[in-house]
């Protein structure tokens, strides 16, 4: 059985939204298209609270894009974003939602932040996706969404480390980072996951 999970397509990484994904709405009509493929599709949902203390807006003079150490582990600082209850922080309208069975939300604690689908940034707490996986009797995952260098590269990761059968679907998920994308590429296929 083959599963479809789509990582964090949400307004606020859409180019309007306040971090954004360069074209990041782009890849939206192929990931609907995508989803009567699958045995199963789930969705990941970025949702923190206003004072998550990966925003740089918690942290006097700092910038997004700088760096700190947040519960012993580097730390990017990003513009507020996808903050619960929201426009940033919802599905976009265009996003096919009827074939979604759950949602995992993620990034909800306010001390550690969540890239992965999976688990948060210091493995401290399961979202009880690879579970539900496993209980729907998945064997391999295919991984799309935004963005390519974070979530859905940490998602993406954290499933071969589960034992899933996984591969990054490359045409339906977009950087923030280009360069950083080709190198955590190599990584990926080395540790045994596919690009598509």
């Amino acid at each position: 059985m083959k599963a479809l999970i789509i990582v964090d397509i949400q307004n606020d990484f859409l180019p309007e939204g306040n971090l954004p994904v360069n074209e990041g709405d782009t890849i939206i009509p192929l990931v609907n298209e995508l989803q009567k493929n699958y045995d199963l599709v789930v969705a990941t949902q970025d949702w923190h609270p206003s004072n998550h203390q990966s925003f740089a807006s918690q942290h006097e003079g700092k910038k997004p894009y700088d760096s700190i150490e947040l519960l012993g582990l580097d730390q990017t600082l990003w513009t507020d974003h996808c903050v619960q209850g929201t426009f940033g922080a919802e599905f976009p309208k265009e996003l096919n939602q009827n074939l979604i069975e759950t949602i995992f939300r993620k990034g909800t604690e306010t001390q550690i932040d969540s890239y992965s689908g999976f688990f948060d940034n210091g493995k401290l707490k399961s979202t009880g996706l690879a579970d539900y996986l496993r209980g729907k009797q998945i064997t391999e995952i295919d991984v799309c969404g935004l963005a390519a260098d974070f979530c859905v590269y940490f998602t993406a990761k954290d499933a071969v480390v589960q034992g899933f059968k996984t591969r990054i679907l490359e045409q339906a998920t977009k950087p923030i980072f280009a360069d950083n994308f080709e190198k955590i590429k190599e990584e990926f296929v080395k540790m045994g996951g596919e690009i598509a």
